[in-house]
């Protein structure tokens, strides 16, 4: 399909949505990334259908955008075709609660917690959206997504050609910690909402609750500055030396004896890298899992960044760090 033909077909679809060399600084937290060939809003099912089949038939590359956290996109751009998922509907019926994938998942949190509804008050920490914490299997505060996911709608790619609507229950999302099926498999699902199965709840109780993690947000994470969230996974002890590594150099914290896990923010720290910078790309003075856009930050001194974070630690303690986040157009 010619490459006009694509741009009208998308237009004939989502009308003004349609935007051409779109910087993706505008789109993204951590407020960097050049141009996007094309950035699509889709919002509603039958315009996610309409984009996504007429994607596959131009056999262009694409890539699908919830809120924009935890990603990093090159300053060249990106070659091919960005769709932002702008579906943000959703009900709550008892504790069973459908969302579309666009839906913030704090405005979500927020909304079950003043329907009385518990389960998902840890979420009011999540900057992105349902369909981005899906994908990741997102989690913060002592919650995880797939704790609550029943099933999730999703449109799937057929022989590279056909686009089709099908409900996944839980167990085919392959959820692990923050990953599931939805990052490993090509063509990926494309997530239009989730099921969700919640708890009654006291209101008064995980408002309350609601509210210390917000003071505790604001109290650890550089809430202030443009970043992308928490830029590595935590890591899973894989036995006894590890912790005599650690040892060596503080009081371990309650994480990792507790859970088996080593909290990532805490071992940049003890490195010594609080406030380390590549130009304008720094580690956050508040949170050692944050790399922090002062202003003028470009992709390429944010990776920089990275890889020497991932350098020095590795040397320490000869533990190897993996990124959470997700680079696109590199």
């Amino acid at each position: 399909m010619p490459e006009m033909n694509l741009e009208n077909q998308l237009r004939e679809i989502v009308g003004g949505r349609l935007l051409l060399n779109e910087p993706m600084s505008r789109h993204t937290n951590f407020r960097l990334g050049g141009p996007a060939d094309r950035f699509v809003v889709a919002e509603s099912r039958e315009e996610a259908i309409g984009v996504f089949q007429a994607l596959a038939d131009s056999k262009t590359p694409y890539f699908v955008l919830g809120g924009g956290s935890n990603i990093i996109v090159a300053d060249q751009g990106y070659r091919g075709t960005v769709v932002q998922m702008a579906l943000r509907h959703f009900e709550i019926n008892g504790v069973e609660v459908t969302a579309e994938s666009g839906v913030l998942a704090a405005a979500l949190s927020r909304a079950t917690v003043n329907s009385g509804v518990s389960g998902l008050e840890w979420a009011i920490g999540l900057p992105g959206t349902v369909g981005g914490a899906v994908r990741g299997n997102a989690g913060c505060w002592g919650g995880e997504m797939k704790d609550s996911v029943k099933s999730v709608e999703v449109l799937v790619i057929k022989n590279s050609s056909r686009v089709e609507r099908e409900e996944w229950p839980a167990e085919k999302c392959g959820f692990g910690y923050r990953t599931s099926v939805f990052k490993h498999l090509s063509p990926a699902p494309i997530i239009l909402s989730a099921n969700l199965l919640l708890q009654r709840g006291v209101a008064a109780q995980s408002a309350k609750l609601l509210r210390e993690i917000i003071e505790k947000r604001k109290d650890k994470q550089p809430l202030q500055n443009s970043s992308a969230g928490c830029i590595f996974k935590n890591i899973e002890l894989r036995g006894d030396e590890d912790l005599q590594k650690l040892r060596q150099d503080a009081a371990l914290p309650a994480a990792v004896t507790e859970r088996r896990q080593i909290p990532v923010g805490w071992l940049i720290e003890q490195a010594g890298l609080k406030g380390f910078a590549v130009g304008g790309a720094r580690i956050s003075d508040k949170h050692g899992n944050f790399c922090v856009n002062t202003g003028r930050a470009t992709a390429a001194e944010v990776l920089e960044l990275i890889s020497a974070v991932k350098s020095r630690v590795f040397d320490r303690y000869g533990l190897r760090l993996e990124e959470e986040i997700v680079y696109l157009g590199f």
